[in-house]
């Protein structure tokens, strides 16, 4: 029987929490993870409408796209919001999981969702996110060192390379050196030019970890003065947020926006900008995302899709010559949760995921709710 720490342990490969904004607040929020969870629950927000149905379905554990606890609680009591909202859950055992934005910015995710639903190809992160910085660390020892040289750079954090660790390369060749008069050599004789086998050893290390590791080197090294290099390396890109891409066929606004509409279901959808106006390059950020409107402008998007903006932002956008489409937040990010729930069933044997029936946006038009 599948346990929350499976779930657990398939959602964080599926998006991975280092993917996640800073300011977030993702992964199991609330539960034990030996539990039992084979009855899944999707949401976009854990209302009380989504505890009840939670609660009378007999689910096992909640994935809620919005963090629950947001902003920190001190009190969960009868008394408080988050109390009342929270209780049924620990009365009945239900664990709650919530990746956030490591969904919004993950391959596969609601902006990989929402842009593939809209036709575009060629698509690239809207905001690109620069990996790790590393150095490389390369220092020559002789064999008889090499072991202890080595073991000392792994244990101050060098030589991991994604999943693995102590990775290192070594390169045989010979040393020179000359010691002058104030010299003590481990190997020859001062006054004297001097001729060692030698292997060149090189070891990648994150750049907080590199003074550290140069440190244990100097301290493992048999030589007086170790011959060393340290080479900065250019990040590459891991990932990033947001997403632009390309349509096969230009389109107008206002028709790119009955696109939008079709592909989030939403019950309406606004747009900025001339409805004949030429769109091809679209940017997309699910959920309330105008801070990367700037991005969008960058990159010479023709229209950037996000849930909601602020009035300003439309006025910028406007000013900019960039088109805006703007479907709401739920109907920008609901279709994709419920996307996540077939995921679920499909990824994880033993498990039924349903996407909650009872979550609803609570935004309604006049004369339609």
């Amino acid at each position: 029987m599948p346990v929350v720490s499976d779930v657990v342990a398939f959602l964080d490969r599926f998006a991975p929490p280092k993917l996640a904004a800073d300011w977030d607040n993702t992964g199991l929020l609330l539960g034990d993870l030996h539990r039992p969870a084979d009855r899944l629950l999707t949401c976009l927000t854990v209302t009380p409408d989504v505890v009840a149905e939670a609660v009378a379905d007999g689910a096992q554990m909640i994935v809620t796209h919005h963090p629950i606890l947001f902003r920190g609680a001190k009190k969960l009591s009868s008394q408080t919001p988050e109390g009342k909202l929270l209780g049924p859950l620990l009365a009945a055992g239900i664990a709650v999981y919530s990746p956030h934005t490591a969904f919004d910015n993950c391959p596969g995710g609601i902006n990989d969702f929402l842009a593939a639903q809209f036709g575009l190809t060629d698509m690239q992160p809207l905001r690109p996110k620069d990996g790790v910085r590393q150095y490389k660390l390369v220092v020559f020892v002789p064999e008889a060192d090499l072991a202890k040289v080595s073991d000392a750079v792994f244990a101050a954090g060098g030589g991991i390379i994604g999943a693995y660790e102590q990775c290192s390369f070594r390169t045989p060749g010979t040393g020179t050196f000359f010691g002058t008069a104030g010299a003590n050599p481990t190997i020859g004789q001062a006054g004297q030019r001097e001729e060692a086998p030698e292997l060149r050893l090189e070891i990648l290390v994150p750049e907080g970890k590199i003074a550290a590791a140069v440190r244990a080197m100097r301290s493992a090294h048999s030589y007086e003065e170790p011959a060393f290099d340290v080479y900065p390396l250019r990040p590459t890109a891991d990932g990033g947020e947001g997403r632009i891409g390309r349509l096969a066929e230009p389109t107008t606004l206002a028709e790119f926006a009955r696109r939008v509409k079709a592909a989030c279901r939403a019950n309406v959808v606004q747009y900025v900008g001339p409805a004949t106006k030429p769109v091809q390059i679209v940017a997309v950020a699910c959920g309330a995302a105008g801070e990367f409107l700037a991005d969008a402008v960058r990159a010479k998007a023709d229209v950037f899709v996000t849930g909601e903006v602020r009035f300003h932002d439309c006025l910028t956008a406007e000013a900019a010559g960039v088109g805006l489409v703007l479907p709401g937040h739920y109907a920008s990010e609901r279709p994709a949760v419920e996307r996540l729930a077939e995921r679920l069933a499909h990824e994880l044997p033993g498990v039924t995921a349903w996407a909650s029936v009872r979550e609803r946006d609570p935004l309604c038009i006049a004369g339609a709710c």
